[in-house]
């Protein structure tokens, strides 16, 4: 074998892991990318779901959609038939969400809607974000590692 050869590969197995922790430490651990600085998770703007959306209907009025949408975010002054409503969430400053949908009216009543896709409902999204936050919660029935061990040498079957 020669000399140069293992410290080559050495080097290559040192460089691919250290580049690998990087990606790690990226994804996991996003302060640390920062230096420590931390940044607050921004909502800004309106958030619709799709049974808001749902209850639009041509035909209304201003005030009416003010009471199903809410108030718009932007209302140009130059063209009072349109409101836009849009929605960003940054978590540590990135963009991880951003929606827009805009009213347009004719003769002050609503002629037609367009925007992006709308999360179903409050209660959809309330209920998604629950069962991501809480975790299965081990209770006196369930068995434990040992007596699952003990199940396969005594024949029986595990949970």
């Amino acid at each position: 074998m020669r000399a140069g050869v293992f410290p080559f590969k050495v080097l290559v197995v040192f460089s691919g892991a250290l580049l690998a922790a990087c990606q790690t430490l990226e994804t996991y651990m996003p302060a640390i990318e920062s230096l420590g600085v931390y940044k607050l998770d921004v909502n800004q703007g309106n958030y619709l779901s799709q049974d808001m959306v749902d209850k639009l209907k041509v035909g209304m009025t201003k005030p009416q959609v003010r009471t199903v949408l809410g108030t718009p975010l932007l209302t140009p002054i130059f063209r009072d038939n349109r409101w836009d409503y849009l929605y960003e969430y940054q978590r540590q400053g990135k963009v991880i969400e951003h929606r827009q949908f805009t009213v347009y009216f004719a003769e002050d009543k609503v002629a037609r809607w367009e925007g992006d896709e709308m999360p179903q409902s409050m209660v959809d999204v309330n209920r998604i974000a629950v069962d991501k936050a809480l975790k299965h919660i081990p209770s006196a029935e369930d068995k434990g590692f040992l007596d699952k061990i003990l199940d396969i040498f005594r024949g029986g079957e595990s949970k």
